[in-house]
C-alpha cells in the first residue's frame, strides 16, 4: 500500500457501516478521488469534524496496489470556508460548483492540471464565501469551472473554420462543436443555439477577470439569461444529466429575501 500527504476539498460525504464515511475529495495531487476514512463517525482524533462539505484538508491517503477503495488515515483542517454557510446563496451556489467537479474532474491527469484545478477550486470557495452572488456569478463561476476542467466553449471564433465573429444578428452556437458558427459555415439542420455577438463577447471578459472581481462585469438581463441557457445547454451535454443542485441553486438566487443560515439538510448530495 503507498501512502502520500495531499491538499483536498471534501465534494462529498457518505455514511458507511456504523461508524464509517466515504469522502469523494478533491485532491490537489491525485485529482477527483473516492476514500474511506474508517471510523470517521467515533473517532475524534484522526478526523475531529473536519470531514464536511467545502473543507479545505490537508490530508494522508494510503492507496492499495491492487484495485480497491484508498484509505483516509488522518485530515487536519486548512479552511472551513464559514462564510459559505452564513448566506443560503452561497452556500447554494457552493453546493453547484462541488456537484459540477464531482460530476466532471478527472481521476488523475498531469500534476500541472491537477494542481491549477485545486487552485481554481479552492479559489473559488474563497471568493465565493465574500461575496452575495446573484445569478450573474453563477453563470461566471459556471464559466470558469468549466474552463478550469479543460472544457471552455469556444466564445471568439467560429469552431469550424476559426473566423473572428462579426455582425449584430443573432449567431449560431453549437453545443456539441463546442462553439459559434459563422454564417458561411452554419448548415440546416444544425443542433445550434441562437446567441447574441455581446453575450459572447461579456462571458469571454468574465473569462479573464480574477474570481474575487466577476461581480464587476456588465451583463444585461437579456443577456444573462442567453449566458445562462447556453452554459446549461453545453454543461448538460457533457454530463448527460441535469445537476441535481441545479434546481436548489436557482431557487435560491431568485429569491431576494434575506438570507438565513440554510439548515444542514438543506444541500442536495451531488450524485455519484
Amino acid at each position: 500500500m503507498a501512502g502520500f500527504a495531499t491538499e483536498a476539498v471534501v465534494l462529498r460525504v457518505v455514511a458507511f457501516g456504523e461508524s464509517d464515511l466515504v469522502v469523494q475529495l478533491l485532491t490537489r495531487r491525485a485529482g477527483r478521488l473516492t476514500a474511506i476514512a474508517k471510523g470517521a463517525r467515533r473517532s475524534t482524533r484522526r478526523f475531529p469534524g473536519v470531514l464536511d462539505l467545502f473543507n479545505r484538508l490537508r490530508v494522508q491517503v494510503e492507496r492499495p496496489r491492487r484495485p480497491a477503495m484508498a484509505r483516509l488515515e488522518h485530515a487536519r483542517l486548512v479552511d472551513a470556508f464559514l462564510g459559505l454557510r452564513a448566506d443560503a446563496r452561497r452556500f447554494a451556489l457552493g453546493c453547484f460548483l462541488l456537484e459540477l467537479l464531482d460530476r466532471l474532474a478527472p481521476e488523475g491527469g498531469p500534476r500541472r492540471d491537477l494542481d491549477a484545478l485545486f487552485e481554481f477550486a479552492a479559489s473559488a470557495l474563497a471568493a465565493l464565501e465574500r461575496t452575495r452572488p446573484d445569478r450573474r456569478t453563477r453563470a461566471l463561476l459556471e464559466l470558469r469551472a468549466l474552463a478550469a476542467l479543460g472544457l471552455q466553449p469556444e466564445l471568439r471564433a467560429c469552431v469550424r473554420c476559426a473566423r473572428p465573429l462579426e455582425g449584430s444578428a443573432p449567431i449560431a452556437f453549437s453545443v456539441p462543436e463546442g462553439g459559434p458558427l459563422c454564417t458561411a459555415c452554419e448548415r440546416p439542420g444544425d443542433a445550434a443555439l441562437a446567441v447574441h455577438l455581446g453575450t459572447l463577447r461579456a462571458l469571454e471578459r468574465g473569462a479573464r477577470l480574477p474570481l474575487e472581481r466577476i461581480e464587476r462585469l456588465a451583463l444585461s438581463a437579456g443577456a444573462l439569461d442567453e449566458a445562462l441557457r447556453l452554459l446549461d445547454r453545453f454543461q448538460r451535454f457533457h454530463l448527460g444529466v441535469e445537476l441535481r443542485s441545479a434546481g436548489f441553486v436557482e431557487r435560491a438566487l431568485a429569491d431576494d429575501a434575506p438570507h438565513a443560515r440554510p439548515p444542514r439538510a438543506a444541500a442536495p448530495a451531488p450524485a455519484s
